[in-house]
């Protein structure tokens, strides 16, 4: 490419990053320009994943900042790796693609922009329509093509999911299933809370296995999406056509699969459908917002089968976590964040990490209006109204010293080794609450108790969690607990 050509893309890619900023990406800079054929700007972009992303995404982006930049109406073709020139490409074989590529010579030179183009006047061709403008969002939602199977974001990538102790099990179970499908777990049952992940490892996966086995079958899709296949299958005579699609994948990935819950026909067609993939080897990735067996309603057969491979939680990230997705995915989004500022967004926000790419998002957006650095005091600004926390915070001191007044204990016990009933379960209370009310992390909140570490916590937590269910005795003990801590003296 040509300097006044490279300057002209590199204004392009300006347009793109000032006018969409919840769209734009780093790697933007390694998409290649080709140049101009026939009324399209030809870019090649190597890699799948992200060429889906930009047709998908960021087509009408380029082709509104093309025109700003040349002044002339031109359409956006993105290609890969196998085309040296747009004319040995044929867009409409490409997914996605509806048009047939323009006949004529190789890719033009860029043209250059005239200057009626930036004072609107005396323009040659027609006033154009505005361009429809994607919003800022803090985090694309999966989108969905014609067959429901939901799409896969360039962003989540395993290099790209920061581990810590509150999800190292569930990456590593991930990573694992990814290098070595139906062979390593299977299946993988991946929980959590809402923005903690599990999306992300889902489509990391997805990623990974097509990377390694660019031909292998790959479903990936809702658990609404496979209910609604399901009952359209069953009222059209079609269930040869859905048990195909869902059977004779090499990798089946189902997304929120606790929505199986009191649908006892579509549990029994998910039955033989695991029972067919499980015994040809075939990998099964499932997520959910609860355990298998936390799942109301859902068939004792099918919580025994979800459990046979490994089951792994995401809990909420710890600070210093957060402070790494900070800087992540700031750095993902090309935006220059301060160490400081990254630590004051960890620090403010804990609910989950949905909720921190969005103040990333308002900071960089700050910062391009202002035309200044993002700095603490703009941070300050763009937290003030942010949502920062879902439930009131606690402490676990606080907590720690509600219980053992309301169960007559010292603090002493509570923190020792007595495993008497008497003593283990208000211990368990206070890793309940630790659990529900603060942004501690299981490992951390063991350390308050002689240093359990994150297994104990959890076996606390679930076990709590049960016997609530089973006793109304120990039920009426938590909610009075919960009154006491909820008041505005009990935080700590």
């Amino acid at each position: 490419m040509s300097a006044p050509d490279r300057a002209i893309w590199d204004d392009i890619l300006a347009d793109v990053r000032r006018r969409h900023i919840g769209l734009s990406r780093r790697w933007f800079d390694e998409i290649e320009c080709l140049g101009v054929e026939a009324g399209a700007l030809w870019l090649r972009v190597p890699q799948n994943v992200r060429r889906q992303y930009l047709e998908r995404e960021c087509a009408g982006a380029f082709a509104e900042a093309a025109q700003n930049v040349s002044g002339l109406l031109l359409s956006v073709r993105f290609v890969g790796d196998e085309a040296e020139r747009p004319s040995a490409q044929r867009p409409a074989a490409r997914a996605g693609a509806t048009e047939r590529r323009p006949t004529g010579p190789g890719p033009a030179p860029i043209p250059a922009a005239p200057s009626a183009a930036h004072n609107g006047e005396g323009a040659a061709l027609a006033e154009p329509k505005p361009m429809p403008r994607a919003p800022a969002a803090s985090v694309l939602p999966p989108q969905r093509r014609a067959d429901d199977t939901l799409v896969i974001s360039p962003d989540f990538t395993f290099d790209n999911f920061i581990t810590g102790p509150e999800n190292r099990l569930a990456h590593a179970a991930a990573f694992a299933v990814s290098e070595n499908p139906g062979r390593a777990y299977n299946p993988v049952f991946l929980h959590g809370g809402v923005g903690l992940g599990k999306t992300h490892l889902l489509q990391a996966i997805c990623s990974r296995v097509l990377e390694r086995q660019p031909s292998a079958a790959i479903h990936y899709v809702s658990c609404e999406a496979f209910i609604t296949q399901y009952i359209d299958a069953v009222q059209s005579g079609e269930m040869a056509s859905f048990r195909h699609r869902f059977r004779d994948v090499d990798v089946l990935v189902i997304d929120d699969i606790h929505f199986l819950a009191q649908r006892e026909r579509t549990q029994e067609e998910f039955f033989h459908t695991f029972n067919s993939l499980f015994q040809s080897h075939k990998q099964i990735v499932l997520s959910s917002d609860a355990p298998p067996d936390q799942i109301p309603d859902l068939e004792e057969r099918l919580v025994s089968r979800f459990k046979w491979g490994l089951v792994a939680e995401l809990e909420k990230p710890g600070y210093e976590t957060r402070v790494a997705i900070v800087k992540n995915k700031a750095a993902l989004r090309g935006v220059d964040m301060p160490a400081s500022v990254a630590e004051m967004i960890a620090q403010r926000i804990d609910t989950n990490i949905r909720e921190l790419e969005g103040a990333i998002v308002r900071a960089q957006m700050l910062s391009q209006v202002e035309s200044a650095p993002i700095s603490r005091e703009m941070a300050e600004r763009i937290l003030r109204d942010a949502p920062v926390r879902s439930a009131p915070q606690m402490t676990i001191s606080g907590i720690m010293e509600t219980v053992a007044d309301f169960y007559s204990l010292k603090l002493s016990d509570l923190q020792g080794k007595r495993r008497q009933k008497s003593v283990a379960q208000p211990r368990q209370v206070c890793m309940f609450f630790g659990r529900k009310y603060t942004s501690l992390s299981l490992e951390e909140i063991g350390g308050y108790f002689g240093g359990r570490d994150h297994t104990t916590v959890m076996h606390a937590v679930r076990t709590i969690e049960k016997r609530v269910r089973a006793n109304p005795q120990l039920a009426e003990q938590i909610r009075t607990l919960e009154d006491r801590l909820l008041r505005p003296s009990a935080a700590g």
